[in-house]
């Protein structure tokens, strides 16, 4: 059976733009490999998205969009996609090692948080480093913890960790970038002692024992060491493009997929939106906007190939 759309990933962009391609009858089916909502769903609170005057948690809003995704005949299964390939009349999609067919593809695979690639770093995920405050943020009840990044997110992710943590150290790799806003949400909990926040560091290492013991760095050209049981890292976030690296879809240099003002990609056939699309804003408003334009643009491409 050919598809008439398939989606890969499943945050905001994709939930909107199947939203709007289901309710014109298109056949659509969306593959997800981890977490319904991406990341947009493990933000604690999100604060400027329209409509929701006094926020709304990511998990909140990822499940609305969801639940009328469903509603308007969305499927949506688990596979990762492994690979796209343009065979003219459909687009071969390899799911978990088996060939799915579709008439049109939209990637709409979204951000991850990106790495330092520091020593300890990957040898101690899941045992006291994190990249998901509101995952692991309550395993560190009365402990010290480290945050290291000094933009919104960071920022953003220590505040909910001061429903746990005793102290929190932020490491801001350089100057805060964080808006005025989110500095001063911030604020009360420094006021009172329970946050740190450390300007102009290169973070060298993530020390362990048989547990995380700390983090080493240079703060201003001087050698310190901050004690904790747990490091949370917020420096930016990567497209998830690893999949497409073998295809014929064109990346810009940093892997964030080009597409035309149609949001189509290099590929015919295959679009992308939101924020693996090259040139996103990385705000979930936008998403959600780019969901819909490529919608309506592939309903449109659609119209054609019947």
């Amino acid at each position: 059976m050919v598809n008439d759309l398939v989606i890969i990933g499943s945050g905001p962009s994709s939930l909107t733009a199947s939203i709007y391609s289901s309710r014109e009858g298109i056949d659509t089916t969306i593959y997800e490999k981890s977490t319904i909502g991406g990341l947009a769903a493990m933000t604690d609170k999100i604060d400027n998205y329209p409509g929701f005057p006094d926020g709304i948690t990511g998990f909140q809003l990822a499940d609305n969009l969801k639940k009328q995704a469903l509603r308007f005949g969305t499927k949506i299964l688990f596979g990762e996609v492994q690979s796209i390939t343009d065979c003219k009349q459909y687009k071969k999609i390899i799911v978990d090692n088996i060939e799915v067919q579709s008439k049109a593809v939209l990637i709409a695979t979204g951000t991850n948080r990106k790495k330092l690639g520091i020593p300890g770093e990957i040898e101690n995920y899941g045992r006291g480093v994190s990249y998901c405050a509101t995952c692991d943020g309550a395993f560190y009840k009365d402990k010290k913890i480290v945050v290291i990044g000094g933009g919104n997110a960071g920022f953003q992710e220590a505040i909910f960790l001061t429903r746990f943590a005793s102290h929190i150290d932020v490491l801001a790799r350089s100057k805060v970038r964080a808006s005025q806003s989110i500095r001063d949400n911030i604020q009360k909990y420094v006021s009172n002692g329970q946050v740190t926040i450390h300007e102009d560091n290169i973070i060298k290492q993530i020390l362990s024992d048989d547990k995380i013991t700390g983090v080493s760095c240079l703060e201003n050209g001087v050698e310190k060491i901050y004690s904790a049981e747990g490091v949370f890292i917020f420096v930016g976030l990567e497209p998830n493009t690893i999949f497409l690296k073998s295809s014929s879809i064109k990346l810009d240099k940093r892997n964030f997929v080009v597409t035309d003002d149609n949001m189509e990609t290099s590929m015919n056939g295959v679009f992308a939106s939101g924020d693996v699309r090259s040139g996103s804003t990385m705000q979930i408003a936008t998403a959600v906007g780019d969901g819909a334009a490529a919608a309506l643009c592939i309903s449109r491409y659609l119209s054609k190939t019947i």
